[in-house]
């Protein structure tokens, strides 16, 4: 790495931190496996993640452990009563999206400097002079020098290795959360839509795992390949970070369909949009409801989408009180 910008208030020592400092998640090689570049490991990681989780639930379904009952969110019976597809289309379906985001994935991803090959000191640097006008402004002329002197370099450090990696995260987690959002809905809203591409989607009344990307294949092309591209697109991801952003939203989905309401799973714990959510879409009463996927609820909850246990009780509950009534 060459230092070929530098900034008044960066002395030797704090240059020396920014070249000896670096966070756990960091590794210099230029590839994360050594025989594939990390632009098609990228394409990988995400089926890789698909079939690893699903295949953890699809255990979990055929285990016939008696202690997951409470877990379960729909008797076992259920799944096989209820569902209007066999798990051998399911499986060919989800099979056929993975080819084909693999293949749009060749087209789109592009070999980026990963590793070493990334200057991240020049990088730093470039982020000096922005970062000392802004805290000059906040802090003043005289206090905000004293504090680059003192400081500067762990603000450098911070700024670059955590906040805009996590800043560009959440945008892209709020993108594809949004672009999901609209068109799941558009799906649900337009008769002519809802027939032709996404109700192949609710043949699976009781969802389980591997369903979760069983979808008509153009449903699978635009909902989640093209959401996801553009994403990453938007939000300038670098190759490693897109890559988890991607397996990220492939392990949620997944996720949200294993038909488990687990306490020990970290993918339902961190938000409300886990798999009891997005079960009450997949049902009668909720199908006008809960079209957030695959990580927060915000959309729902602004426009008046949302649906939880407790509203479908009350509703239940008033029916009932019409049907005494009217008795």
């Amino acid at each position: 790495m060459n230092i070929t910008t530098t900034s008044s208030f960066l002395g030797e020592s704090q240059l020396r931190y920014l070249s000896t400092h670096t966070p756990f998640y960091y590794t210099p090689r230029t590839a994360l496996v050594s025989w594939l570049p990390d632009h098609l490991f990228a394409l990988a990681v995400p089926v890789i993640a698909y079939w690893a989780l699903s295949i953890y639930f699809h255990i979990l379904d055929v285990s016939g452990w008696k202690w997951l009952d409470k877990y379960r969110l729909h008797e076992s019976e259920e799944v096989k009563s209820r569902n209007l597809v066999s798990k051998t289309e399911v499986l060919k379906a989800v099979i056929v999206q993975h080819i084909i985001q693999t293949i749009v994935g060749l087209y789109w991803v592009e070999k980026q400097p990963t590793g070493a090959e990334v200057d991240h000191i020049a990088n730093m640097l470039r982020l000096a002079g922005p970062v000392a006008r802004f805290v000059k402004f906040v802090c003043g002329e005289q206090y905000g020098e004293q504090l680059l002197a003192i400081n500067g370099a762990q603000a450098l450090y911070t700024l670059y290795w955590w906040a805009i990696p996590a800043v560009k995260f959440l945008l892209g987690m709020f993108f594809i959360d949004t672009w999901q959002y609209f068109l799941h809905r558009a799906m649900h809203m337009n008769t002519y839509l809802y027939k032709k591409f996404h109700s192949w989607h609710h043949r699976l009344y009781v969802p389980y795992a591997f369903g979760a990307l069983y979808n008509h294949p153009f449903e699978g092309f635009l909902l989640d390949t093209v959401g996801a591209g553009i994403a990453e697109w938007v939000t300038q991801l670098s190759t490693r970070e897109a890559m988890l952003l991607f397996v990220v939203s492939t392990l949620k989905t997944v996720d949200d369909h294993c038909g488990y309401k687990l306490p020990w799973d970290p993918l339902q714990l961190f938000t409300s949009n886990n798999a009891d959510y997005h079960d009450i879409h997949h049902q009668v009463i909720g199908i006008k409801s809960n079209f957030s996927q695959p990580f927060f609820i915000h959309w729902d909850a602004i426009l008046g989408t949302r649906m939880t246990r407790k509203d479908i009780e009350l509703r239940r509950q008033r029916q009932q009180q019409k049907q005494h009534k009217a008795e």
